[in-house]
């Protein structure tokens, strides 16, 4: 079934326009309230949102379509996105949102959906969401006696805080190291640097000044080099880069280099396996993951299991595998012993433990592999038309993964979030995986110049 409203991660466009305006918000929250009313307790929902300007222009028109449903509400402010799952398990509310477009511009924002067990939605029930917004609440709202109450949780950030610092070992402390921590001016401004300086760090930060319209500009997962620059400035020993909702990490060594998430996530299973922590003897990626990371799973006598993009979907197969930990190359890392969505502080902090545990330097100990050589490039194209359809796009793709002759992978997708056609080829061998990518890329920007 087409989806009208939700995508790979949530809704998501531009402010204050299409699926983005107040009216659509208020539509969800009173779809989303109507779907999660079971029962006769008072039902709560737990709203958290990043620095964007359109978090004022949508918190309260979500508000409004939950408390319209009779539900209370409960508003963090800015927090993290895992911080809002976790909190919606902890307050034991039926249902949990976060405003936020990750690591988009400003300019963009979204809304995350999360059950009571803290996971985000599955396909069926954002499709029966998006059928009651176009018809099937307004039978339903509440008597004026009944309608629901809004509050803020003024401990909410103390509350991450804690959790946070709960999941680094007790027996470890990061005195002694010296981390520059880039918190994209979003959602972790605040309790991100609090949890390394109370571990005992020396905490040089930036990206936390947000002003509504600054969030992930030159700053953040997407936007690493500042956090580079710094360390190669201060002499740190790693930089850390969160994205504006600080569900996603970069890291760089104390070179200034970058390591991918497919570099953390290696380290975070390799030492995990050696420690007997590692559950399932698998970790679990997406497609996108690099080759490099599979051959270095199955050297150490492990499996890489892949997913569809989205970490939602990670989440199912880790769940349906008994796996505690998986991810995705741009960052997302999802530790299950902790938290039910990728969580980039928490993330983090594993990192910060194998390296005191270890005593090496980043570079040192988060290169295990030497990655294949990949290309990735995006064509834009008109929503209402498929180029992957196209018989001449299906033949350019054939012709692609014939030519690696099984030594690469060709990995074709739409962007959920943005009307985008992913083409990534790797392989072992430079010259042919640009071409590849190349006749690919022609072939469906001239079946969209068609169009």
């Amino acid at each position: 079934m087409t989806r009208k409203y939700f995508g790979t991660d949530g809704i998501r466009g531009k402010a204050n326009e299409g699926k983005m305006t107040a009216e659509v918000a208020m539509r969800v929250g009173m779809a989303a309230g109507r779907h999660f009313t079971r029962g006769d307790h008072q039902h709560r929902v737990v709203i958290g949102k990043d620095t964007r300007l359109s978090g004022y222009l949508l918190e309260p028109a979500l508000t409004s379509g939950f408390i319209s449903m009779g539900m209370d509400v409960v508003l963090l402010g800015p927090m993290p996105t895992p911080a809002v799952a976790m909190l919606t398990r902890s307050l034991r509310a039926d249902l949990g949102v976060m405003l936020s477009a990750s690591h988009n511009p400003f300019y963009d924002n979204g809304i995350k959906l999360f059950g009571p067990d803290g996971n985000k939605l599955s396909d069926e029930i954002e499709l029966e969401i998006e059928a009651k917004m176009d018809n099937g609440y307004d039978q339903y709202l509440v008597p004026s006696e009944k309608l629901g109450r809004a509050q803020r949780l003024h401990n909410a950030a103390g509350r991450y805080i804690e959790f946070a610092k709960n999941t680094f070992p007790k027996h470890l402390r990061l005195d002694g190291l010296k981390i520059v921590l880039d918190c994209a001016n979003g959602a972790a401004y605040r309790t991100a640097p609090s949890v390394l300086w109370e571990l005992g760090a020396e905490v040089i930060t930036i990206g936390i000044s947000p002003n509504g319209t600054n969030i992930n500009n030159n700053c953040g997962s997407t936007q690493p080099q500042a956090m580079c620059d710094k360390v190669i400035e201060t002499g740190a020993d790693i930089g850390i880069a969160l994205d504006g909702d600080a569900d996603r990490l970069i890291i760089c060594d104390e070179n200034g280099s970058i390591i991918d998430g497919d570099q953390v996530m290696a380290t975070i299973a390799t030492n995990w396996h050696e420690e007997g922590r590692l559950k399932g003897d698998a970790l679990v990626a997406t497609i996108m993951s690099n080759l490099g990371l599979e051959k270095h799973m199955e050297r150490i006598g492990l499996r890489l299991e892949r997913t569809n993009v989205g970490d939602r979907y990670v989440v199912a197969a880790m769940q349906k595998l008994g796996c505690n930990l998986g991810g995705e190359q741009s960052g997302h890392i999802v530790i299950s012993d902790f938290n039910t969505t990728g969580d980039g502080l928490v993330a983090a902090l594993q990192v910060l433990a194998v390296l005191t545990e270890k005593g090496r330097p980043v570079s040192n100990l988060f290169k295990l592999f030497e990655p294949y050589p990949q290309i990735l490039k995006n064509v834009r194209y008109n929503e209402n038309v498929d180029p992957l359809k196209n018989s001449h796009v299906k033949q350019a793709i054939n012709d692609g993964e014939n030519s690696l002759n099984g030594n690469g992978r060709v990995v074709i997708r739409k962007s959920g979030t943005e009307p985008l056609i992913r083409v990534m080829v790797e392989g072992n061998d430079d010259k042919l995986i640009s071409s590849v990518t190349d006749d690919i890329v022609a072939s469906v920007e001239a079946t969209v110049q068609r169009d």
